[in-house]
């Protein structure tokens, strides 16, 4: 089971922070005024007056090692533009953006270049495959855009290749493929230069359902093994709750909230972030230590049924304990006990009592 990243510690330091991060878009020329720092930040009424567009507002986070970060919000929430100031694919208008405690808006275009190069990977909706080149040539082309030799890139390639279930299709032109194959490439390629920040702009948005499952399971499967840091966009929150460690809310380029699935679900900040999560089903999102009750100083008479993580989300267990006569002992990742969950506190959950 995938573990969470160590988060909010004294030991661990942010890997990507945003601070007070703003794009507006427009004709500037009129509106010297608003970008006066005596009038800072601007007010909605300001942008009007100027037909400006405040496409991401006071934008601030911190993303940590490791964590799947996900954002997400309705078309034209400002997510997109974020993450793409975030890599500097577009120019912020104001703000502090630091990876690695560096900031990323006092670097050069041609430093920018080099990061994106081999510190970023990045995964977009459209797969954007070169079509004349094979599965292996088009994983390896970022490596030959860094002058790497074609022995040596063509070995990571495979390497790659392998690892998201590609191997022996590595000379197969992108219109051989199908859909999920093909954005299989596209995240083989991002991970060719073994990068430390990972951008997904709604990579499986574009699939159909099951090959969008299918996805996903990879994407939790590769993370195991990698443990990269990952900054996920989507608008389906069933997607957001089942990948991301924290999530982001935005609306009207804003940041209404970020919390744990949890929190966002339980605890929703505003009532624009409870609309947006009111279908949700408790059990996708609750774990196990949400619910489970204290550990008796003594087994109970009879023991236990079986022993289950505190991790554990309710409904990938629910079906093992909503018939179970005995308790279940809860367990943490050294199998030390911490709590004990019974088939009543799971049926609690199903019926959202």
């Amino acid at each position: 089971m995938r573990q969470p990243p160590l988060i909010n510690s004294k030991k661990t330091t942010p890997k990507l922070v945003c601070n007070a991060v703003w794009k507006i878009f427009g004709d500037f020329s009129k509106a010297a005024q608003v970008f006066d720092t005596q009038y800072w930040p601007p007010t909605q009424n300001e942008l009007d007056k100027f037909n400006l567009i405040g496409a991401v507002q006071q934008a601030s986070l911190e993303i940590y090692d490791g964590e799947i970060f996900v954002i997400m919000g309705l078309s034209g929430s400002g997510k997109s533009t974020l993450v793409r100031c975030m890599s500097r694919l577009i120019e912020p208008t104001r703000g502090e953006i630091l990876f690695n405690g560096q900031d990323l808006l006092k670097k050069s275009n041609k430093e920018m270049i080099e990061i994106r190069r081999h510190k970023m990977g990045m995964v977009f909706q459209h797969f954007a495959l070169l079509p004349h080149l094979s599965v292996l040539g088009n994983v390896a082309f970022p490596l030959e855009v860094q002058g790497i030799s074609r022995q040596q890139r063509e070995a990571r390639a495979m390497e790659v290749i392998e690892l998201v279930g590609l191997k022996g299709r590595e000379n197969y032109l992108p219109r051989e493929l199908s859909g999920g194959q093909q954005q299989r490439v596209g995240i083989a390629r991002s991970l060719a230069v073994e990068p430390e920040l990972w951008f997904l702009d709604e990579p499986f948005s574009a699939l159909d359902p099951l090959i969008r499952r299918e996805m996903q399971d990879e994407f939790l499967r590769l993370q195991n093994l990698l443990r990269k840091t990952i900054v996920f966009i989507t608008h389906d929150f069933d997607e957001a709750i089942r990948l991301a460690d924290r999530i982001a809310i935005m609306k009207d380029g804003h940041i209404v909230q970020i919390g744990t699935p949890e929190d966002i679900v339980l605890r929703p900040a505003t009532d624009y972030v409870s609309e947006f999560t009111r279908d949700v089903s408790r059990a996708k999102v609750l774990h196990v230590s949400s619910i489970m009750q204290p550990a008796p100083k003594r087994t109970p008479k009879g023991g236990y049924g079986g022993t289950i993580l505190q991790s554990a989300k309710i409904n990938a267990i629910a079906a093992q304990l909503k018939s179970a006569s005995k308790p279940f002992a809860v367990i943490d990742e050294d199998e030390n006990i911490v709590g004990k969950i019974t088939r009543d506190d799971i049926i609690d959950v199903l019926f959202e009592g």
